[in-house]
């Protein structure tokens, strides 16, 4: 029997994708600096926005910031891998922790829906 010659990434490929990676991360970053601005200004001048909506409006900014920011870890990761089977094992760790990550933010958006609806209903 012979042993399959295991492919490796190339060094240059891994530092390539490395930069790729930081950099959309710093677009990203600015962006979300630019989006925390304009909310900011949005809630200050519409005093009469419900608390709910704002504290939902809050909760996915801050759910959406932290999958990005798993997705930049993730991207980051499979940048340094050194063969296909790592990069397998990394991705297969990602999408479990990923779908962990959405069905316990699918549950705080509904529970944050469900009390949103209960205040605005009126009362009797």
């Amino acid at each position: 029997m012979y042993d399959k010659p295991q492919f490796e990434f190339p060094e240059a490929v891994r530092e390539l994708a490395e930069r790729n990676v930081e950099q959309a991360r710093s677009a990203y970053n600015q962006f979300m600096d630019m989006a925390r601005r304009v909310q900011d200004t949005v809630a200050k001048s519409q005093g009469a926005m419900a608390t709910g909506a704002m504290e939902l409006q809050t909760q996915v900014a801050k759910f959406a910031e932290e999958n990005m920011e798993a997705s930049f870890a993730f991207a980051s990761d499979l940048s340094r891998v050194r063969d296909l089977k790592e990069y397998l094992e990394i991705q297969q760790r990602f999408a479990q922790k990923q779908m962990q990550a959405y069905a316990q933010q699918a549950q705080e958006l509904g529970k944050l829906l469900s009390e949103a609806a209960q205040k605005a209903q009126p009362k009797a």
